[in-house]
């Protein structure tokens, strides 16, 4: 053993140590190790920097900007709404359906690209469920790793193998050859993430950081007593609503209807538009009105305005959170609009918004507050477009926002894009699938795609992605040509050879999967797989027994990357939104990684024999 290597491997134990104790920020370990190579002159200044042009990492970076797009337009958080639906309350029907989908996905595409696609989603169900992110987004990556198992071109690895196979004038594995093997890991992940998932602890999604919980729609429609003021009526043709403006009408005045949003048909499908004093009226419209006046005759003003009323589905609109925001405000003592009307003061005018309620003394007013004058202390219940209350938020002038409700992190500020995300979401998958364009490429034309389409912006593009976890995988890179060019690799795959090669086949399937798990800590799958392939089958020569078995534990090795956050970049994604240490993937990882080498090393002989 040379000093470099030593070296190396010292290095290497370092890190681990550090990574183990979270101390010190996963990223910042990453930086060090380059820093450390190209100082002690293992690495040249290129080499060490090798991991900023691998094009796994423009890969991922474009992923996590796809999957921000898929947020706000509102497509991730339609998906977890489906999962919630299918799943109930059930945290346990969600996590089993989480793990079958992505598996499933993943067999056909990127495993990588499907774990960025659903952690948005959740994200998003977690905070639906009032659960902590950290129950689900484990099982999650699991799931993307097991999907590398199902079927022959799930992930680069299973190929590398079967070119070796044709390339020693063997035939090659077909299409489906690893499902059934995979099939069976999947069942026991599932299981093994029920039973385990209770180790993986973390804040609920629905906490507050002071530990108070957020109000739901649900809260303030009770609170301000909106129960049954909703209205949903379509505009007739013939109308004499149709070109008129909304101040014009005076329907708060003559009906005591106050129109808080507009359904309007755009490019074959219902958008909501936001209203205000100017806006026009048009046929076929649909008007979401807050009728505040219990004793107006609705058959009378549908009548007269030639208005046909509509199913609404949810309390007070509650089922258009992803458009129609809520949120409570109250006065700045300086401000000059003390003891003004909403009606005085224009505040639909001058803010965007409509007042729907008002708490004076911690109870709320009946009726319309639209001619009540606001005294200081006063809570007003504003509901408007999610943007404009943002805007409120942000200006300060006048108002200052209290409190927005739960819904808030799942509203979509380009909802309306959402066909176009799933449109470059689709693109980028077929592109993929064809291999005719590299994987980063067709991500970059989906992330391009979107920008055009205004699924996403550039501020919001560079703030998707997840900058500690591409320098940590940057950083990890460089091992892997540090161990081989010292000769790290070598001297341990001839220590495990030597271990394991007269033993008998059983005990050498065991010890080749035990070798590609280790080295596949340090480098990635695809390299494992490179170099693992070739001594399997000299392995299996040598013993005058079948290749397949010994090529098919090493593919099943290869995609068994359970044990640590940077064993494999679907670990790595799920590192900060779950909010999980090194420790938490060792604990849940190592016993995963041993349940499926039992179960490869007794299946595979089954499937394949000796």
């Amino acid at each position: 053993m040379n000093g470099e290597l030593i070296w190396v491997l010292c290095l290497l134990a370092v890190a681990v140590v550090l990574f183990a104790t979270g101390k010190v920020r996963m990223d910042a370990i990453a930086l060090g190790i380059i820093v450390a190579f190209v100082l002690s002159g293992t690495l040249s200044l290129s080499e060490a920097f090798s991991g900023f042009s691998d094009p796994n990492v423009i890969l991922i970076a474009a992923l996590f900007i796809i999957g921000d797009g898929l947020v706000r337009t509102g497509v991730a958080t339609k998906m977890g709404s489906w999962l919630v639906q299918v799943a109930g309350n059930s945290e346990t029907k969600m996590l089993v359906f989480l793990m079958l989908t992505v598996a499933g996905l993943g067999a056909f595409m990127s495993s990588t690209g499907v774990v960025a696609i659903f952690i948005p989603v959740v994200l998003s169900v977690s905070a639906r469920m009032n659960i902590s992110p950290s129950r689900l987004m484990m099982p999650l990556s699991f799931a993307g790793l097991i999907s590398g198992m199902m079927t022959l071109v799930a992930t680069p690895p299973n190929l590398v193998i079967n070119s070796e196979l044709i390339r020693e004038g063997l035939e090659g594995f077909g299409f489906f050859s690893v499902t059934p093997i995979g099939l069976v890991v999947l069942v026991f992940g599932v299981l093994y993430m029920l039973v385990m998932r209770f180790l993986l602890k973390g804040e609920d999604s629905g906490q507050l950081r002071d530990g108070r919980k957020r109000s739901t729609f649900r809260d303030l429609i009770k609170e301000y007593r909106l129960t049954g003021r909703a209205r949903r009526l379509a505009i007739r043709p013939g109308s004499p609503m149709i070109g008129q403006r909304l101040d014009d009408m005076k329907l708060r005045e003559r009906y005591g209807a106050n129109i808080i949003g507009v359904e309007r048909w755009r490019r074959f499908r219902r958008v909501i538009v936001n209203v205000n004093g100017v806006s026009e009226f048009r046929a076929r419209d649909v008007l979401l009105i807050d009728m505040s006046a219990a004793e107006i005759d609705l058959r009378q003003f549908c009548s007269e305005q030639l208005l046909e009323p509509m199913v609404l589905r949810g309390e007070y609109f509650s089922d258009q959170a992803l458009d129609v925001g809520m949120a409570e405000v109250s006065l700045i003592p300086e401000s000059e609009l003390i003891g003004k009307t909403v009606r005085e003061m224009g505040f639909r005018t001058r803010y965007g918004l409509n007042v729907v309620g008002m708490k004076r003394d911690g109870e709320a007013l009946d009726g319309s507050v639209v001619d009540e004058s606001l005294q200081l202390g006063d809570i007003v219940l504003v509901v408007g477009n999610w943007k404009q209350i943002s805007q409120l938020a942000q200006n300060g002038r006048d108002f200052v926002v209290l409190n927005l409700p739960e819904e808030v992190s799942d509203a979509s500020p380009a909802h309306s894009q959402a066909p176009h995300a799933i449109f470059c979401l689709v693109l980028m998958v077929a592109l993929m699938l064809t291999d005719e364009i590299p994987n980063p490429i067709a991500a970059i034309i989906a992330c391009l795609l979107m920008g055009k389409f205004r699924c996403i912006d550039a501020q919001s593009a560079y703030k998707s992605i997840h900058w500690p976890s591409i320098i940590l995988i940057v950083g990890m890179m460089p091992f892997a040509l540090a161990l081989q060019k010292t000769g790290g690799v070598d001297l341990v795959v001839k220590g495990l050879m030597d271990v394991g090669g007269g033993q008998g086949p059983y005990l050498m399937l065991g010890c080749l999967f035990v070798m590609c798990a280790a080295i596949g800590l340090f480098i990635s799958n695809t390299a494992t797989a490179v170099l693992m392939a070739p001594i399997a089958l000299a392995t299996a020569k040598s013993m005058g027994v079948s290749p397949y078995p010994f090529a098919m534990v090493v593919a099943m090795a290869a995609s068994a990357a359970f044990m640590t956050p940077v064993s494999s970049p679907v670990n790595t994604l799920v590192l900060g939104p779950g909010k999980y240490s090194f420790s938490d993937f060792v604990k849940i990882g190592v016993p995963f990684t041993v349940l499926v080498m039992i179960i490869s090393v007794v299946l595979v002989p089954i499937l394949f024999p000796f």
